[in-house]
């Protein structure tokens, strides 16, 4: 058996924001249980607060929060920070950082990630943008649900700074329209199929 590749059952939910996305991670984290058998990945493209999330977000997740580091595996029933000025890929399971391929104007971090999730990652695929500027992830969304994945935007009136947002729906392939506390609902209602099926 090639232990290398990760479990079909096993989703990966890759929440990506910037400004004002703190506060959605945080009101996302406290309504999601410990043991829902999913990985969150947050994928903030702001560079200088990634590594502040590591500090911040334990203490409001019911999950451990991991500084993601080069070959860390994946595993569900963890949150995983994106560290600062790095390009976040997957492969065989595991996180490889890469020197950021922008490293000026605005970030294309999430972009980079979630089209990586959509090659390599054959488990289920959540896709969330939440609050930020600019339109970082929405030009990855139409290959999440191509893959098979499931794509969500927190509903732009609910965000501090609503660009990114109304970029991820303006690319018409956004599932569903929700607000932080709907979105960590919706996490459960998947992760809780995609057990039954399994």
């Amino acid at each position: 058996m090639n232990t290398t590749k990760p479990t079909s059952g096993f989703p990966v939910v890759c929440v990506g924001g910037s400004a004002g996305g703190l506060d959605v991670y945080i009101r996302l984290l406290k309504h999601l249980p410990p043991n829902l058998g999913v990985a969150i990945v947050i994928v903030n493209h702001q560079r200088e607060v990634s590594s502040m999330l590591n500090e911040i977000l334990p203490l409001h997740s019911k999950m451990p929060v991991m500084l993601i580091s080069d070959k860390l595996k994946l595993v569900p029933n963890r949150v995983f920070v994106i560290p600062e000025k790095r390009d976040l890929h997957i492969i065989d399971g595991e996180f490889v950082l890469k020197p950021i391929s922008k490293p000026r104007g605005w970030p294309d971090v999430i972009t980079v990630f979630m089209q990586s999730l959509a090659k390599h990652w054959n488990g289920k695929l959540i896709a969330v943008i939440v609050s930020g500027y600019d339109g970082d992830g929405a030009d990855a969304l139409c290959e999440i649900k191509k893959a098979g994945g499931i794509t969500i935007a927190q509903k732009p009136d609910t965000a501090k700074e609503p660009d990114m947002p109304k970029s991820a729906i303006e690319s018409g392939c956004i599932d569903f329209v929700l607000s932080p506390e709907e979105i960590a609902a919706e996490i459960a209602r998947i992760a809780q199929r995609v057990e039954e099926v399994n």
